[in-house]
């Protein structure tokens, strides 16, 4: 038998929860990471029918558009439709010892959802998803750095002395960002110039009272 039961009820308390969420996207990818030398000594590919695997790589490849990302739904015949077969003949299928749904589990997604999970599938994801997090902190660095060496150098141009000053600068660059200035025109520029001056006065007049 299969060592996915997709007909047996579970208790919901005993099955694991998914990591992933509904926020959790790989829109831009048009493409999946595979373990090619991985699949060809899997047990799945030696020892499954030619349709098995080809329904179990559909299936894969159908849960990175699902939500959430990299799991199926419990409905059997759902995922027949999906497959585009006949739901009686996906069942017996999925009874082989190795079908479309080997190694495939149900867990708990967001909302209390029962789904399919596969190990491979998230392990994969996961790795990608963690991937993408890291270029977007590396892109974000990167951009920051050089929106606040633009702002340096605009900010030259009316005073030399303070655009020398990081901490003016940087507390610039932030509080421009906090009033969502999305172009930094010389007036935004006078803004901040003035938001500056304005914190440096405030940040005085308390050191005064200290020592007083």
């Amino acid at each position: 038998m299969s060592e996915l039961a997709p007909m047996t009820l579970v208790d919901s308390g005993e099955l694991p929860e998914y990591p992933l969420g509904s926020e959790d996207r790989l829109d831009s990818h048009y493409f999946m990471v595979w373990e090619r030398r991985r699949w060809l000594n899997s047990d799945m590919r030696l020892k499954a029918t030619a349709e098995c695997r080809a329904y179990y790589f559909d299936l894969i490849n159908i849960s990175y558009d699902q939500s959430p990302i990299g799991t199926l739904p419990l409905d059997m015949e759902l995922l027949a439709k999906l497959l585009f077969v006949d739901a009686a003949h996906f069942r017996s299928l999925c009874r082989l010892d190795f079908g479309p749904l080997h190694k495939w589990s149900q867990c708990i997604v967001e909302g209390g959802e029962v789904r399919l999970m596969h190990p491979m599938v998230l392990r994969t994801l996961t790795e990608a998803i963690s991937r993408k997090e890291d270029n977007r902190a590396r892109n974000e660095a990167a951009n920051a750095k050089k929106r606040i060496q633009r702002l340096r150098s605009v900010i030259a141009g009316y005073h030399a002395e303070l655009a020398k000053n990081d901490a003016a600068i940087r507390f610039m660059d932030q509080w421009l960002q906090e009033q969502g200035c999305e172009y930094r025109t010389s007036q935004w520029i006078e803004r901040a110039m003035a938001a500056w001056s304005d914190h440096m006065l405030t940040l005085n007049m308390k050191n005064r009272r200290t020592m007083s």
